[in-house]
């Protein structure tokens, strides 16, 4: 899809939501970053900028226009950071594969280190909907089929019907540019979403509706993004887990288990749906406990 303003009006409310959501920026910083950025979306308007695939020159031209609006230096490397951060998020989101902005000199940033769980705080996110809530069983099949999957949670929201194959083991996911993968799902996933089939589903979706998504809202209709995130935090709280769980820790986590319990980079890139294995890479830096121990068993001066 073609970078237009629209995409890029977009991909900065995602930002910014994702700063303040799951960085846990303050609003005043979120409040910045956000008018840094519509300075940025002016000039790139203006400017008819393809902000997915930057070049040095054209950033490079943004730096000009940032000193013919008379910024203060500190200003402009503050736009900088905005700028940098912005586009490391879109990498993160796979939106880029590597940016000309890393080029630019700026201050030195945050690096990210995704938020992982340890299992056993996964098992009490799972374990978090109760027979007594509403929509348990749905809710259960939810969040087993996050973390069986590693699926991003607009892949999940999509699963159809058809994309099921539980009696095989597994389920076909479609990923950004309409990519499938085939995903395996351990037994706990496969039993929880046949209860929520076989039971709840049907009585969401009746005749004559022709929604075939799997997961539903209470009336029927296929469940959001919005409504899968709050869910995930609403049960996260009921764990006592920290308030910066979102959908994509499970996905991080599914991740770091698998290179945790010995799995290879390109097999966990390919359960991931990861174009570019350098994305892989980063979950290499996560697991540093475990890095640590096996230097210490291994090492003649561990």
């Amino acid at each position: 899809m073609p970078s237009t303003l629209s995409t890029l009006v977009a991909d900065v409310a995602a930002f910014r939501q994702y700063i303040q959501a799951e960085r846990g920026l303050a609003a005043n910083s979120v409040a910045a970053y956000a008018r840094d950025l519509e300075r940025f979306q002016v000039w790139a308007t203006r400017s008819k900028l393809d902000y997915l695939k930057p070049t040095i020159r054209q950033l490079t031209g943004y730096l000009a226009y940032l000193k013919e609006e008379e910024l203060a230096p500190p200003s402009v490397a503050r736009h900088l950071v905005a700028l940098k951060m912005f586009y490391r998020f879109l990498r993160l989101e796979e939106r880029v594969t590597q940016s000309a902005v890393e080029l630019l000199s700026s201050p030195t940033l945050w690096q990210r280190i995704p938020q992982v769980l340890n299992p056993d705080s996964v098992d009490r996110l799972l374990a978090a909907p109760r027979d007594d809530d509403r929509f348990y069983l749905r809710d259960r099949a939810l969040l087993e089929t996050l973390y069986a999957t590693g699926s991003r949670a607009s892949e999940v929201v999509n699963l159809r019907l058809a994309d099921l194959y539980l009696d095989s083991g597994f389920c076909k996911c479609t990923g950004k540019g309409n990519k499938q993968r085939v995903v395996p799902l351990g037994a706990p996933a496969i039993l929880a979403l046949k209860n929520y089939l076989a039971t709840l589903r049907p009585l969401l979706v009746r005749p004559p509706s022709e929604v075939d998504e799997i997961f539903v809202s209470r009336a029927g209709r296929p469940l959001t993004r919005e409504m899968l995130w709050v869910l995930v935090k609403k049960y996260a709280k009921r764990a006592g887990l920290p308030p910066k769980v979102s959908p994509h820790t499970l996905r991080h986590s599914f991740a770091t288990h698998l290179l945790s319990g010995g799995a290879d980079l390109r097999t966990v890139q390919e359960l991931l749906g990861h174009a570019n294995i350098r994305t892989t890479q980063h979950y290499t830096h996560v697991d540093r406990d475990r890095l640590q121990s096996i230097h210490r068993k291994f090492h003649p001066r561990g």
